[in-house]
């Protein structure tokens, strides 16, 4: 992990996308006083569950995986943030989820303290957090409707069809006549925890993807998505 260091909100890749996008120039301003960067090595814990919040960040490139500690001491992923995604919950004492590197993951930190004087200062701010809150309360009950109801082909397909869309909404790969092409940011094991399957049938249905030419594979984690509206078919069935 480095040390924070100043960063300049003006050469921010994910600027627009972010939570600081509702900011006009003077609000942007205050937010770059109080923002630093850091970058968090693959592998290594963010913030830990329950810890108590002392920051909060946006994530500037990278995939941060979500984990919840049940009672047993088991965890089970319950989310992954991708760059432009805002980590922490304002105006919370302690974090709720665990909150893992999976790449190696450069972050725009804010002080929570003066975060959150920011965010009661303006009412966009407040706006857009508001907002990414109910699209993650609507993503997660597109969640809970694919694991309650949709089948292991289902479920599969979906995955890498999200991570796709993330993905190329980032990078802005793929486009007419090229494939989409990117790394697969966890494991077929952790694709198993997270989908509620064994990886047995994940390898099973990802082979299946492959067969039918609507994937091609590189290696275990890198997919081209050869025949995106075969596999949005084959994501709702």
């Amino acid at each position: 992990m480095t040390h924070p260091q100043p960063i300049r909100c003006d050469a921010c890749t994910v600027r627009h996308r972010a939570v600081c996008g509702a900011l006009g120039p003077r609000e942007v301003e205050r937010l770059n006083a109080i923002a630093r960067h850091r970058t968090i090595s693959s592998g290594q814990a963010i913030v830990g569950d329950q810890d108590r919040v002392v920051s909060f960040a946006s994530i500037v490139s990278g995939v941060v995986k979500l984990t919840k500690t049940l009672s047993d001491g088991r965890q089970q992923i319950v989310g992954l943030q991708f760059a432009s995604d805002f980590l922490g919950r304002p105006f919370r004492d302690r974090s709720v989820y665990e909150a893992t590197a999976v790449s190696d993951v450069h972050l725009c930190i804010y002080d929570r303290r003066q975060f959150e004087q920011l965010v009661r200062e303006f009412p966009g701010f407040e706006r857009r957090l508001f907002e990414n809150t109910l699209d993650e309360l609507d993503a997660a009950r597109e969640w809970m409707l694919l694991l309650g109801r949709k089948s292991a082909e289902e479920k599969v397909a979906s995955f890498i069809l999200m991570v796709s869309k993330k993905l190329e909404s980032i990078n802005g790969h793929g486009g007419e006549g090229r494939p989409a092409k990117f790394e697969l940011p966890i494991t077929r094991t952790e694709i198993a925890d997270f989908l509620g399957l064994t990886i047995e049938t994940v390898s099973r249905q990802v082979s299946r993807l492959k067969s039918e030419k609507i994937i091609a594979l590189e290696g275990l984690r890198t997919v081209a998505v050869l025949d995106l509206a075969r596999l949005e078919k084959a994501s709702s069935g």
